[in-house]
């Protein structure tokens, strides 16, 4: 591989959330770098040599074994997340999509600039230090899930602390003992209201208003509560197997958009916070910032995957809140397919977006030749990602007959599938399509 060829990855990541890339294994297996020591070299200066500004990133030589047990060497190459928008020297930005470095047009190109400008707002130094501004305790739980044994340089190594040692709006905005008092604006506010319409004056339907603030991940955990009591419900298989009151959306579906909210807002943008508006037909999320990176809002299911504040959605992913896989907005709409909801809409104004989630049946037709066993039937084999026919009427208390049924019409529907050799297979399932 010539050194020229790093220049995409090298920005690619770079302009996305950093990355890892390894020279020296060949489909699955260790080939080394030893019979090409005369690159090493050119491989170790492609960032100052073929791109602008010089990607920063980290190398190191692993000692290895090859299948055959003789030693060689791998090159690998750390590079962080960028708040700078980084090109080849030929000019070409590229931006890591999935497992590909995606080549972006002029306007697109554009856009990363302005999401990048706005990104720095995470890493800009506080004044204050660790013990002054920070929740310990809140600290030592976040190490201990990383089982790492020195806060401070975690802190360090998640770009928490800038290297003169001052704290960052990041930190604070995570582990802050009062992160409002300098930042007033950073907290989620759900408002219920009565019927479908907000009103106004006199004629105001709300019925509860909480604001909720604190550290980012405080601020999720009491949001996911008071939004599951505050939901409109209704009777089905609940994730314990018992028949009880569920929202009336899917769990996963709207946790997903309240994560994405609090995780990519601008922070930057003062006097606006996520809101989150319950009616008794649809929930409203509507974040500050517009959509972060290269997004088509005519398919949003392919929405790039770029975080506005990755530092901030690395230590929430080390708690377990975010994934960082690329996958919540994809995510978002599978569930509400699978529930059988409307898809979900995406509204982008001059700073905000907003989700709106409906507890509307997307195929009215669907719902009316289904039973209110078809829901649960999906709920079930989502939850056990197999189940015989056997095994779905002997949870939900049914007859075969009538499972039998609504999984026909729920496989028409392509919303369930049957798995087997045979129509007497005895091993035969049913599962979610793939």
């Amino acid at each position: 591989m010539k050194a020229t060829d790093l220049a995409p990855a090298l920005t690619a990541f770079a302009n996305a959330e950093g990355g890892t890339i390894v020279i020296g294994l060949r489909d699955g297996g260790v080939e080394g770098i030893d019979h090409v020591a005369p690159q090493e070299n050119e491989w170790r200066q492609a960032a100052v040599d073929f791109t602008v500004p010089p990607v920063g990133l980290s190398i190191d030589k692993v000692p290895c074994l090859k299948a055959d047990g003789h030693e060689t060497n791998l090159l690998v190459l750390d590079i962080p997340a960028s708040d700078r928008v980084h090109a080849t020297h030929k000019d070409e930005v590229y931006l890591r999509i999935g497992d590909e470095s995606r080549k972006l047009t002029f306007q697109q190109r554009q856009e990363l600039e302005f999401d990048k400008g706005q990104s720095t707002f995470e890493s800009t130094p506080v004044e204050g230090t660790v013990a002054d501004l920070l929740d310990r305790n809140l600290l030592d739980g976040w190490a201990e899930a990383v089982d790492h044994p020195d806060v401070e340089r975690l802190l360090a190594a998640r770009g928490l602390i800038t290297r003169s040692g001052s704290l960052t709006v990041g930190a604070v905005l995570l582990f802050g003992r009062a992160p409002q008092a300098s930042f007033p604006s950073a907290h989620v506010r759900i408002l219920r209201y009565r019927g479908t319409d907000r009103g106004t004056g006199r004629r105001q339907q709300v019925v509860a208003d909480e604001r909720l603030e604190g550290p980012l991940p405080h601020q999720i955990t009491q949001a996911m509560e008071k939004i599951a009591a505050l939901l409109p419900t209704r009777r089905a298989l609940s994730r314990a197997g018992r028949f009880e009151a569920v929202g009336a959306i899917p769990h996963d579906a709207w946790l997903e958009g309240l994560v994405n909210a609090v995780t990519h807002r601008s922070y930057s943008q003062a006097g606006d916070h996520v809101r989150v508006e319950i009616f008794d037909d649809r929930l409203e999320i509507e974040s500050p910032g517009r959509f972060p990176g290269v997004v088509d809002l005519d398919d949003p299911e392919a929405m790039t995957r770029f975080a506005r504040n990755p530092r901030i959605a690395r230590v929430l992913a080390d708690l377990s809140l975010v994934q960082e896989l690329g996958e919540g907005v994809r995510r978002i709409f599978e569930e509400m397919r699978l529930a059988g909801l409307e898809h979900p809409r995406y509204h982008q104004t001059a700073g905000s977006v907003r989700l709106t989630l409906s507890t509307e049946p997307v195929d009215r037709a669907l719902e009316a030749r289904l039973s209110e066993t078809g829901r649960d039937l999906v709920r079930a084999i989502r939850q056990r990602e197999r189940a015989s026919t056997g095994e779905l009427a002997d949870l939900l208390g049914r007859s075969r007959p009538v499972v039998i049924r609504d999984l026909k019409i729920l496989e028409q529907a392509r919303l369930v599938e049957w798995v087997g050799s045979s129509p007497k297979d005895p091993r035969a399932y049913w599962r979610l399509p793939r």
